[in-house]
């Protein structure tokens, strides 16, 4: 039953891809698992691959031609699950920050609850974080704050990238018109969901940073969340939120 598709963007994984796959494939709940690859240099791919063979009625990969941006991957896998038919399509992290059995909480939440929309919230009961430097969680706490306070969003963790979106939510923000790439990718398409008057729930989860492999976070990121998300303010002033 193609109902569920998560999908995790990869560059350089070889050292987590294998675990999070088996993870994911061993929940309760039947998740098809959609990997898209840009060209990691590490073979990343090639792990996928191979694990496609115990998988293949639910292992998906899906490669580029080099780093291409989070948001454009998350957007091809979009495009992805649309096209097959999937229901409930999931962003994910391939470095086990995201923990893999939450998977099954944000499901639920838009198949059981209702929501059209759920976002795995390391802020909506306190500060859940494990293994980042205070700095860090600072940045990000603020980060969301700033984001509040310029778009006027009721979402505690406006810069989460751990998500489970219904497909209708999908088909209405068009995306050929999302943006951002990188960080500010995913307040934009929280912010789209919010101006189009999805119901969004967001369900509480431990973030706990990788143990594994190389962070890709940088300060241009932050950079463009900061400045975007004013562009992305004011340019929604001329743009009509209509749901047909």
């Amino acid at each position: 039953m193609k109902e569920s598709l998560v999908i995790i963007p990869t560059y350089n994984e070889r050292e987590n891809i294998e675990a999070i796959v088996r993870k994911v494939m061993s929940l309760a709940h039947p998740f098809h698992l959609l990997i898209i690859d840009d060209n990691s240099p590490d073979g990343t791919a090639n792990i996928v691959r191979d694990l496609q063979t115990e998988y293949p009625e639910r292992l998906y990969l899906e490669t580029r031609t080099g780093k291409l941006g989070l948001g454009t991957a998350y957007i091809h896998g979009f495009k992805y699950a649309l096209r097959n038919g999937y229901e409930f399509i999931f962003e994910m992290d391939a470095d086990f920050s995201h923990n893999p059995d939450d998977l099954i909480k944000l499901h639920d939440a838009c198949a059981l609850d209702g929501y059209d929309v759920a976002i795995g919230s390391r802020y909506i009961q306190g500060v859940n974080v494990v293994n980042w430097p205070m700095n860090r969680v600072l940045m990000s706490w603020f980060a969301s704050w700033y984001v509040r306070l310029i778009t006027g969003m009721p979402i505690a963790d406006t810069t989460a990238g751990f998500k489970c979106y219904r497909s209708k939510v999908l088909r209405t923000i068009q995306l050929n018109k999302i943006r951002f790439v990188g960080y500010a990718f995913q307040i934009e398409m929280k912010f789209l969901s919010y101006k189009y008057g999805f119901k969004i729930k967001e369900v509480p989860i431990i973030f706990t940073d990788r143990t594994k492999g190389q962070s890709k976070m940088s300060s241009g990121i932050f950079k463009e969340a900061v400045l975007g998300v004013l562009k992305m303010k004011v340019n929604s002033f001329f743009r009509h939120f209509d749901r047909y």
